[in-house]
């Protein structure tokens, strides 16, 4: 099911740059009680929710806060070619023999954001292709979190929120990967997956450096780890200004 299937040809995934997000308020019926809040709107910035350390349990609260929200897969697996090679695939299979046969499982990793500072990774993995697509999109939004930009290279100096406003590492198992501010025009010099990843959230020039790079999922999750230290890192106010650091804009 999954061989000869590539991203641009999967049944109901638009290209990259176009809005994804069908949500209708009206039919949603929320169960929680932030659900309610979001709904009524009593709670409209989703930093309100973020910045109090609460979970996002329904992905229509991301919906409803974050309407400009756009949705990509990522290749993490492969797929069998002609001739014994073998060429990049969204869905990562498995299989389990058992008595009855050999039965498959499908993973897929899919990456959301609004281009302005909000972005989400979410793995999922089901019988089915198009459940595990569900499932990835659902965990993408739950797992929206907020980065900060800038303009950290020296040879730039603009101002300008184009790239990073320092240089930072992720890791993840046994990858590394290291991100370095370019000035503007460089463009974004990383591997192509982890190019739609900052592409999402609003990146446009960058350096990069990887290590035990092999591990395609392993090098995507290092990216996010390497996003979410521009949080985690502290900066004084004249930083703030000189870098001209932002967080995450909701639109």
């Amino acid at each position: 099911m999954a061989e000869g299937i590539e991203e641009v040809k999967v049944v109901g995934e638009p290209p990259m740059g176009v809005v994804t997000n069908n949500f209708n308020k009206e039919n949603w019926v929320p169960k929680t009680e932030l659900g309610f809040k979001v709904k009524s709107g009593e709670i409209k910035d989703i930093n309100d929710i973020a910045g109090k350390g609460l979970k996002f349990l329904e992905p229509q609260i991301v919906d409803m806060l974050l309407p400009n929200l756009e949705s990509s897969l990522l290749s993490i697996g492969q797929s069998k070619g002609k001739f014994g090679g073998g060429k990049k695939s969204i869905w990562r299979q498995t299989q389990k023999k058992t008595k009855e046969g050999n039965k498959p499982n499908f993973g897929c990793l899919a990456v959301v954001g609004n281009k302005n500072g909000y972005i989400g990774l979410g793995f999922g993995k089901s019988k089915e292709t198009m459940p595990a697509r569900e499932k990835a999109l659902r965990n993408a939004k739950l797992n929206i979190i907020s980065i900060r930009r800038g303009c950290g290279s020296w040879e730039c100096g603009c101002g300008n929120v184009h790239s990073i406003p320092f240089k930072v590492k992720g890791k993840c198992s046994s990858v590394e990967i290291e991100l370095i501010p370019a000035p503007l025009g460089t463009g974004l010099c990383i591997e192509e997956e982890c190019k739609k990843i900052l592409e999402v959230a609003g990146i446009k020039d960058v350096y990069s450096r990887a290590v035990n790079s092999k591990n395609r999922l392993n090098l995507m999750y290092a990216c996010l780890d390497a996003l979410k230290e521009l949080s985690r890192t502290k900066v004084s106010e004249n930083d703030v200004k000189n870098l001209g650091i932002v967080r995450g804009i909701q639109e």
